[in-house]
């Protein structure tokens, strides 16, 4: 198994790559980086949907600097983990309960037998989404989370109330799980011009993303299909409840971009306001993409990380 490298995107130095099989019988790829000097412990950054190792390199050295060994993987569907579908850019998955398999994998296998403690998780989006999942369950593998804005709701819409859940229900229900969601653009998100796009306003970022994908196409990923879209949903009603960011008691920090049109900043902030051990921080003008933002709101993120990991150095 390999790392894509290119030299707007080099592999940083001293990881190792390698697959690991789940129960139910998928290939999952991941990544970890030896601690450097003076090590702080590990941090395992959870991607979004649709992304892929290679697009946190500059997260992991960012980590690295900060002492910390870094762990990673491609979720199924995604990256070059296996996928469900022949065709391999349909975004697809039957149940969340399946990235659930794909976290507790990775963190039997690979993440508390070789990496240092203490152990802290940054989540994006659907990934930040699996960790509540976890941390609902009561899993304590991590002393502290960050999630950049969670997929507790989609933006713009109140989908709790809509006909959007009942339709991807009975389509997929009339055996249309596998297809594209109607009148969906199914290129490759990246693929599209930076002009107009919804997850970052830095275009050498989005340029570099694009690069990493023309440099290994195996990469990239299109549109979620019914079946992906019908399974989002339940996991976000289950998150809407009003009991459910009580139950969970792991120390979390959630920041939002405040300019974020791909989920509901309202339904985040909702959700966070119960948490029992939770913090909430909005960087205005962030798009979705925090972590590929510009600079300016990647040190809001960055200070916001510094002054809640414990062991950070402070600068």
């Amino acid at each position: 198994m390999k790392l894509i490298s290119i030299p707007a995107n080099p592999v940083p130095d001293n990881y190792v790559t390698d697959m690991l099989k789940t129960p139910d019988g998928v290939n999952l790829r991941f990544a970890r980086w030896q601690p450097p000097a003076g090590r702080r412990g590990t941090v395992c950054i959870f991607q979004g949907r649709s992304e892929w190792i290679e697009k946190y390199f500059e997260t992991v050295r960012d980590l690295r600097a900060r002492g910390f060994a870094v762990a990673t993987l491609d979720w199924r569907g995604q990256g070059l983990s296996d996928r469900a579908l022949s065709d391999r850019r349909k975004g697809y998955v039957r149940s969340f309960a399946e990235y659930d398999t794909d976290l507790e994998t990775f963190m039997r296998e690979v993440v508390l037998p070789d990496c240092p403690p203490p152990i802290f998780a940054l989540g994006h989006s659907t990934g930040a989404s699996i960790l509540l999942r976890a941390a609902h369950r009561g899993r304590r593998w991590f002393d502290r989370m960050v999630l950049t804005a969670p997929l507790i709701a989609l933006g713009g819409v109140d989908y709790s109330m809509g006909t959007g859940p009942i339709l991807m229900r009975i389509m997929r229900m009339a055996g249309f799980g596998a297809m594209y969601v109607p009148k969906t653009d199914t290129s490759i998100v990246e693929s599209r011009p930076f002009l107009g796009n919804i997850l970052t306003s830095d275009p050498v970022r989005y340029a570099r993303n694009a690069a990493i994908l023309e440099a290994e196409p195996l990469l990239a990923l299109g549109a979620p299909t019914v079946a992906w879209v019908d399974a989002a949903f339940r996991a976000m009603a289950e998150m809407r409840q009003r009991s459910y960011p009580a139950r969970i008691r792991q120390p979390i920090l959630i920041i939002a971009g405040g300019s974020d049109a791909v989920v509901s900043n309202a339904a985040i902030e909702d959700f966070a306001s119960m948490l029992r051990s939770g913090s909430h921080l909005v960087i205005v003008g962030s798009q979705h993409e925090i972590l590929m933002e510009q600079d300016r709101f990647r040190s809001q993120f960055w200070a916001a990380f510094d002054a809640f990991v414990p062991g950070t150095p402070l600068y």
